[in-house]
């Protein structure tokens, strides 16, 4: 069965239903949304927030991707974005093949800055330059630690492979996430840094989060806070116990589970308090800031959208931030300013988080849905929406 010329996340979710014999009553009983928002969904009336998304394709036995269309290849091309995917994915299975011969490995001090460059450059939304950068570096790496085995190596190695990860889930290629995931796990045992498996179990848990899995992702962070046992008392513990209640606290919202949404934003803020702006901790940006930018992202899951909005305006982002995280903090108050009417608003929200991350933004899902919902609420398409569409290929 042919996708229809107007392919959206709507039209994907009308066809993936069709092909499991089901009418839109019949999936309107299998997940927690109405008929009627489903059949405006399925029409582009609406926008398919991304809760939505997970419970359909969690109904319909798929990977949210099928519903989503990620990744976009045709607008990855023309970034040059899409070939530099196969030399990740080739570096990536370099794992377990030892030294490479051919490779003479830089000292251990500039591998390492190597591999936090990388996470540099995707926190300032850097993209193309990490994707051109990591393979290399990957298998640089990859053959001083089995050369000169050392926490330190294992450590960076496990950094690259986390930088993958963020790269494939930024660019829409989850499978390949999930592969990075894995070689974090099996390098971070190595370095035996409990912090760095907590932090793995952390982004494990946002691949379950995303997939509309929230009791698995829950039991993650949990192991996660159990990793932390092993770790004494430090900063850096605390920055990372805070961020895995800030997970479960998006975790539970999306479950719509309003009790443990509140615990555990009280817990990540008391760590929050000790530990105040910790952006140098594992690139987590953890702190008070993230607390309030998690706690609008919380009530936008459970779609408390005016909460939302209140909350959003306490936010001050620090000069030393993550630009990849402020970005993805406008697109989440536009999708509340536009949930809630204030689609002028809305639309400035999506402009600011295209310049601060024209990338990150343009494969972003929720950007995406987003822009769609503005145009069909727009009497008048505004030049800047019409442009904005045409930019992230709608």
């Amino acid at each position: 069965m042919p996708l229809p010329d107007d392919e959206h996340t709507g039209t994907r979710i009308a066809h993936h239903r069709k092909r499991a014999g089901l009418t839109q009553r019949g999936l309107a009983q299998k997940v927690p949304f109405s008929y009627s928002l489903l059949t405006q969904v399925e029409t582009g009336h609406k926008p398919a927030s991304p809760d939505l998304v997970a419970a359909v394709a969690r109904a319909l036995h798929i990977d949210v991707t099928a519903l989503t269309g990620q990744p976009y290849v045709t607008e990855l091309q023309q970034d040059r974005l899409a070939a530099l995917v196969r030399p990740i994915r080739e570096a990536l299975d370099l794992y377990d093949l030892g030294a490479d011969p051919a490779i003479t490995p830089r000292p251990t001090s500039q591998l390492v800055a190597a591999a936090q460059a990388l996470c540099q450059q995707v926190r300032a939304t850097k993209l193309h330059d990490a994707a051109l950068d990591l393979p290399g570096t990957m298998a640089e790496i990859t053959t001083a630690a089995y050369q000169t085995p050392s926490s330190e190596l294992w450590a960076a190695l496990s950094s690259t492979y986390r930088t993958a990860h963020d790269l494939a889930v930024k660019l829409g290629y989850y499978d390949l996430s999930t592969v990075a995931l894995d070689r974090m796990d099996w390098a971070a045992s190595r370095a035996s840094d409990p912090l760095l498996s907590a932090v793995r179990q952390y982004m494990r848990a946002l691949v379950y989060f995303r997939e509309g899995e929230y009791t698995i992702g829950q039991r993650l962070v949990a192991s996660g806070r159990e990793l932390l046992e092993q770790s004494p008392q430090t900063r850096e513990r605390h920055a990372v116990a805070g961020q895995l209640h800030l997970g479960a606290s998006i975790i539970a919202a999306r479950a719509q589970d309003e009790d443990a949404v509140k615990n555990h934003l009280i817990e990540a803020r008391a760590y929050a308090d000790r530990t105040d702006e910790a952006t140098d901790v594992h690139w987590l940006s953890f702190g008070p800031t993230n607390v309030t930018v998690h706690a609008v992202s919380a009530h936008v899951e459970m779609r408390h959208y005016g909460d939302a909005l209140q909350e959003a305006a306490k936010v001050r982002i620090p000069k030393d931030w993550a630009v990849s995280r402020a970005a993805h903090f406008y697109v989440d108050r536009a999708r509340a300013e536009m949930e809630a009417g204030r689609s002028e608003a809305a639309l400035k929200s999506i402009v600011t988080a295209r310049k601060l991350a024209p990338q990150q933004t343009r494969y972003h899902a929720g950007a995406r849905e987003t822009i769609r919902g503005l145009i069909h609420l727009s009497r008048r398409t505004p030049d800047t929406l019409d442009h904005l569409a045409a930019w992230v290929g709608l």
